[in-house]
């Protein structure tokens, strides 16, 4: 038992948070040994798997991130940009392997995680799940393929409490889809059509995000030409599939020098 790695849920009251949870403590893989929340946060103090509505677990949640990770060897953090920002820090400090699911992250946000990647392992995806990486790849590959008459659009749906669009997982395949060309996302991007927009400009890649319900997540990446689409889609419905990825993360990190990678890197892509 004390030989597997012990880890760290961050925003453990979270839907995610909880998946996690129960995901490691059932894994055989990983010992589960902090749960973190913000301080004033009801579930502080107590025992995270009475607060789920189970049997103890001998963890208590925790507002002091930095004493929960000092007793880890891997955290997982599904929360916000500016929390992970956090969390990385210390999480370098205390040499533990960080596996970040956030998404929404911003230029200055990725240049912290940058400095923190020097002192310990990052592993950094906008989707965990073996399905949505495959994915990523066939699109990077299609992309090569298929020349910039072929109109390229990204189609997302999420569960209407998602705070950031388009996903982390959208934006994902975007980047696939622009290596594949040679081509700048950033330039390339269009999100957000309303009004008269006007024809739609050459060799452009376009998002577009739904919200509602309880959808976990479903990506569409559509090739469109004349006369011929070609539709790749991942459809997720449970959220477990990114939990599982995330532990995996985290086991492959150990022993991984310092640096930042990706679930590619993990699955061996």
């Amino acid at each position: 038992m004390s030989d597997m790695p012990g880890i760290v849920v961050t925003g453990a009251s979270g839907r995610m948070g909880q998946m996690l949870v129960r995901t490691i403590t059932a894994s055989g893989k990983g010992r589960l040994v902090g749960c973190v929340e913000r301080a004033g946060h009801t579930w502080v103090g107590r025992d995270i798997g009475e607060c789920m509505g189970g049997a103890p677990l001998g963890v208590l949640v925790t507002d002091d991130p930095l004493e929960a990770f000092v007793r880890a060897q891997a955290v997982i953090d599904f929360t916000a940009p500016a929390a992970t920002v956090e969390f990385a820090a210390l999480a370098a400090q205390a040499r533990a392997v960080h596996v970040i699911g956030t998404t929404g992250l911003e230029a200055e946000h990725l240049k912290k995680l940058e400095a923190a990647s020097h002192h310990a392992v990052i592993v950094r995806a906008g989707n965990m799940s073996l399905g949505v990486n495959l994915l990523v790849r066939l699109t990077q590959k299609v992309a090569a393929a298929l020349d910039a008459d072929w109109d390229v659009e990204i189609v997302e749906a999420h569960h209407r409490m998602k705070v950031d669009a388009p996903s982390g997982t959208a934006l994902m395949l975007g980047q696939a889809a622009a290596d594949g060309r040679g081509v700048s996302l950033d330039q390339a991007r269009v999100s957000g059509r309303d009004g008269i927009t006007g024809a739609r400009a050459h060799g452009s890649i376009g998002f577009s995000a739904i919200r509602g319900g309880d959808v976990v997540g479903e990506h569409d990446v559509i090739f469109a030409a004349d006369g011929e689409r070609i539709v790749l889609r991942h459809l997720a419905t449970d959220r477990a599939i990114f939990a599982r990825g995330a532990l995996k993360a985290a086991l492959w990190g150990q022993g991984q020098k310092p640096g930042q990678y990706d679930m590619m890197d993990v699955l061996g892509l």
